[in-house]
């Protein structure tokens, strides 16, 4: 019996797009290489961002593309009292505060913050968020695809918010809580995560979690080299005959699939790809060119 277990976990912000479609199926193809489990997860955390509906249409576009998964899918926002429970027990252990700073105390985005509220352990009259408190220690890790990557959190990040002003859980939260209740232990992923890893894993070495495998994939961008996006305005994929999209999906991946599957059946497709998914041919790549035309 298999011990993989790999997810998709995708935030309702918008519509599946030709980006997401590469990504969730490096991961299915992982998984299902490896004999493995592959789950999924909506990480609807932060309603603020969420679009209407989008939650449903993004099952039933993995659904065409026969990308089936294991398992209930696991909603993040029906799980805030797991995450508070985390962060309380962060915050009697000294491992997080609470931070009452304004924005312009902060300073500019990106900046690394300033410890103003580092021993503010007890819950202020005023909103406050919840940071976690990191150290001067490097934290290294191997990603399968990218190499070893390495961040001293205290110079490379600072403490980084887990519950926010406004009473959302952070990202950086949320995920490792929700991997370690599935049981995930192979996370295949855009490469624009790859820098919020060491804050993961700082996370679930306090809680005593054990750490997945990272393999973080090349990200398609278009022609101006941008991350396909919502902001970058990337349409949706097509629902109506889906494999010639399909088949450009695993050629952006390099698999180069036959043109003469373009008349089988999805399932055929599906079991070529897995027959012949190959991790190895991303290595140390950053990027993928989107298909100039891809079917409406």
């Amino acid at each position: 019996m298999s011990l993989y277990r790999g997810r998709f976990a995708p935030s309702p912000t918008g519509l599946l797009h030709f980006g997401s479609l590469v990504t969730a199926l490096c991961s299915y193809l992982d998984a299902r290489q490896h004999q493995g489990r592959w789950l999924l997860r909506i990480e609807d955390v932060d309603p603020q961002r969420e679009q209407k509906g989008a939650s449903d249409l993004i099952l039933t576009a993995l659904e065409r593309y026969h990308l089936y998964w294991d398992e209930h899918v696991l909603y993040q926002r029906q799980r805030g009292a797991v995450y508070e429970e985390h962060c309380q027990r962060l915050l009697s252990e000294k491992r997080a505060f609470y931070c009452t700073c304004s924005r312009s105390t902060l300073g500019e985005p990106g900046q690394i913050y300033p410890g103003h509220c580092r021993h503010q352990f007890s819950l202020p009259s005023t909103s406050a968020a919840i940071r976690f408190r990191v150290d001067n220690t490097e934290l290294c890790f191997n990603d399968q695809l990218q190499g070893p990557y390495c961040q001293i959190l205290e110079r490379d990040v600072g403490d980084f918010i887990i519950k926010r002003k406004e009473l959302y859980y952070a990202y950086q939260l949320a995920v490792i809580v929700d991997d370690h209740h599935q049981g995930i232990t192979h996370v295949v992923r855009g490469i624009d995560l790859l820098d919020n890893t060491p804050r993961q894993i700082a996370l679930l070495r306090v809680f005593g979690y054990p750490e997945p495998k990272y393999a973080h994939v090349p990200l398609v961008v278009n022609a101006a080299g941008q991350k396909l996006s919502k902001q970058n305005l990337a349409l949706p994929i097509s629902l109506d005959d889906v494999r010639p999209t399909l088949l450009l999906a695993l050629r952006a991946l390099k698999l180069n699939p036959p043109q003469e599957l373009l008349s089988n059946s999805m399932d055929d497709i599906m079991r070529w790809a897995e027959k012949h998914w190959n991790t190895s041919l991303l290595a140390n790549q950053r990027h993928l060119p989107c298909p100039e035309h891809l079917p409406a």
